[in-house]
C-alpha cells in the first residue's frame, strides 16, 4: 500500500513539473493565450511561487498578460516583504489598479511595507472608492483589530425576511470576504445578531431575521491587539469575527486567513526576540541590515559580559588560593543559562497561549520552582560524585554540587518570573530574550559559586 502511495506521489510530482515547464515555455515564447490558459489553471499559491521564480523580463510579460484582478490574486499570496519591489516594477497605473482589486485589508498590509511617498502616489491614482476604504483602515494603529479587519462583509437588518436577506447575499457575495456568516444590524446599524448561511437556507422565506438570528455574538473592539484576537480564533474555532466600535457599530470583520498571517508574524517576532534580535531577521536582508537588527542586543550583552568578567575579578584571591575552582565556572554558568532558557521558553509560550490565565501564574511558577529543585538536586548529586572520583576531593564536589543545585533553582525561577513581570509592565515577554536570561543567570550562578567557595575556603585549602 505504501509503495503504491509513493508511486502515486511520484506520478503527481512529474505531472506537476511538466505543467510548470509548459507554463514557463509558453511565457518565454510569448504565447499569450496558451500561457493564460495553463497559468490560470494553477492554484493561486502555485501561481505566486511560479511568479517569484521568474526573471524580471518574464515578470514584465506576466504584468502584460494578466488582468489587474488576476495579478491581485498573485500578490495576496506573496510574502509581504517582497511585494513592494514588484509594485515598483509595474507601471504605476497598473499597480494602482491591482491594489484596487485586492481586499482592502490586504492592500493595507502591503502599504505598511512601502515608503510614505509610494503610498501617497498609489492612493492618488487608485480608484476613488477603493482608496477611501484603504485610507480609512490606514488610520488604525498597526497590529490592532482595525488594521487587519476587512470592510467587505455581508450585513443585513433584523427587520428583513430571510428571502430579502438571500437576495442581498446574492448581490453582495462577489465582493464579500466570506459569506458563511451574515451580520444582523438594528435600525441604528448596531450589531445585534449573527446568522449562518445554513440557518438562512433552512429558514422559511417569510421569517424575519430577528426570529432566526443568534444573539450570542462574540465581537472585538477595533483597538484590540491582534495577538489576543489570534488566541480567540484558536479557542473558539471562529471562521470570522466582527469588529465593533465603542457603541457596538459594526466596522468590519477579521477572517481566519488574516489570523493565520498574524500567528506567523507573531511567532517570527517572538522567535527573533528570544534569539536576541531587535527585529525579525529575514533571509533576504543584506548583511548590513541583519547586523543593524542584531547589534542592539549584542552591545547590551557585551556590557553585561564585561560586568560578569569584573565580577569574577572580585574573587581573584579565591582563585589564587584554589585555582581548580576556575575549571567549573563554564559548567555552572552553562547549566544555569540552559535551565533558565528552558523556563523562559515555557513561560513565554504560556503567556502567549493564555495558559497563565487558565491555570494561574502562581501555580505555574511554583511548578517551575519545583522543577528547578528536582533537576538541580539530580545534577548537583551527579557532579559531586564525578568530582569526587575525578579530583579525589569530597568537599570540592560538595561545593560545586550545591552551587549547581542553587543556581538551577534560581535560574528556573528567573526564567519564569521575568516574563511574567514584563507582561505585568505591558512589555512583550519575549523581550526577556534567551541571551539576556543566560547572561543574568551567569552572573547569579557565579555569585553563588564563588560566594560558597569563599565562605568555605578553609575546607578547600
Amino acid at each position: 500500500m505504501e509503495e503504491k502511495h509513493l508511486k502515486y506521489e511520484e506520478q503527481y510530482e512529474e505531472k506537476y513539473k511538466a505543467h510548470w515547464d509548459k507554463v514557463y515555455e509558453d511565457l518565454s515564447n510569448e504565447l499569450t493565450d496558451n500561457f493564460r490558459e495553463e497559468f490560470l489553471d494553477m492554484h493561486p499559491y502555485d501561481q505566486s511561487l511560479f511568479f517569484i521564480e521568474q526573471s524580471k523580463e518574464n515578470r514584465m510579460r506576466i504584468y502584460a498578460y494578466l488582468s489587474p484582478d488576476e495579478l491581485a490574486e498573485i500578490m495576496i499570496n506573496i510574502e509581504l516583504d517582497n511585494t513592494p519591489a514588484y509594485f515598483k516594477e509595474m507601471n504605476p497605473r497598473l499597480g494602482a489598479m491591482v491594489l484596487s482589486e485586492m481586499p482592502a485589508d490586504d492592500a493595507v498590509d502591503i502599504f505598511n511595507e512601502m515608503d510614505k511617498e509610494e503610498v501617497v502616489s498609489f492612493l492618488t491614482i487608485m480608484d476613488k472608492e477603493a482608496a477611501e476604504e484603504i485610507k480609512h483602515l490606514l488610520h488604525y494603529e498597526e497590529k490592532t483589530a482595525g488594521s487587519i479587519m476587512t470592510t467587505e462583509f455581508v450585513a443585513v437588518y433584523k427587520s428583513q425576511t430571510t428571502e430579502q436577506a438571500m437576495q442581498q447575499l446574492k448581490e453582495d457575495a462577489p465582493d464579500a470576504e466570506t459569506i458563511y456568516y451574515l451580520y444582523v444590524l438594528d435600525e441604528d446599524k448596531r450589531l445585534v445578531g449573527v446568522l449562518s448561511l445554513r440557518d438562512l437556507i433552512v429558514a422559511d422565506e417569510k421569517t424575519k431575521l430577528e426570529e432566526v438570528m443568534s444573539e450570542k455574538i462574540v465581537a472585538v473592539s477595533v483597538a484590540k491587539d491582534q495577538e489576543e484576537i489570534a488566541q480567540m480564533f484558536r479557542d473558539y474555532d471562529f471562521l470570522a469575527l466582527p469588529v465593533v466600535d465603542f457603541q457596538n457599530h459594526l466596522l468590519g470583520i477579521i477572517t481566519v486567513d488574516d489570523i493565520l498571517d498574524v500567528m506567523e508574524e507573531e511567532a517570527s517576532e517572538d522567535f527573533s526576540k528570544l534569539a536576541g534580535i531587535s527585529e525579525t531577521d529575514r533571509p533576504n536582508d543584506t548583511a548590513l541590515a541583519a547586523a543593524k537588527k542584531r547589534l542592539p542586543w549584542l552591545i547590551i550583552l557585551l556590557f553585561l559580559g564585561i560586568f560578569t568578567a569584573s565580577l569574577i575579578g572580585q574573587f581573584e584571591e579565591t582563585l589564587d588560593q584554589v585555582a581548580v575552582l576556575a575549571i567549573f565556572i563554564p559548567l555552572i554558568a552553562g547549566m544555569a543559562g540552559n535551565t533558565g532558557t528552558q523556563a523562559l521558553a515555557v513561560a513565554v509560550r504560556g503567556l502567549s497561549n493564555g495558559d497563565y490565565e487558565n491555570q494561574g501564574k502562581l501555580r505555574l511558577v511554583l511548578r517551575e520552582a519545583t522543577t528547578g529543585l528536582i533537576t538541580g538536586t539530580v545534577c548537583g548529586a551527579v557532579i559531586s560524585v564525578v568530582i569526587f572520583f575525578w579530583k579525589d576531593d569530597l568537599f570540592l564536589g560538595f561545593i560545586v554540587g550545591v552551587s549547581i543545585m542553587a543556581s538551577l533553582i534560581v535560574a528556573t525561577l528567573a526564567g519564569s518570573l521575568v516574563p511574567i513581570l514584563m507582561d505585568r509592565l505591558k512589555i512583550d515577554p519575549a523581550v526577556a530574550s534567551g541571551p539576556f536570561i543566560t547572561t543574568i543567570n551567569d552572573i547569579i550562578s557565579i555569585l553563588i559559586y564563588f560566594g560558597m567557595a569563599t565562605s568555605f575556603m578553609s575546607y578547600l585549602t
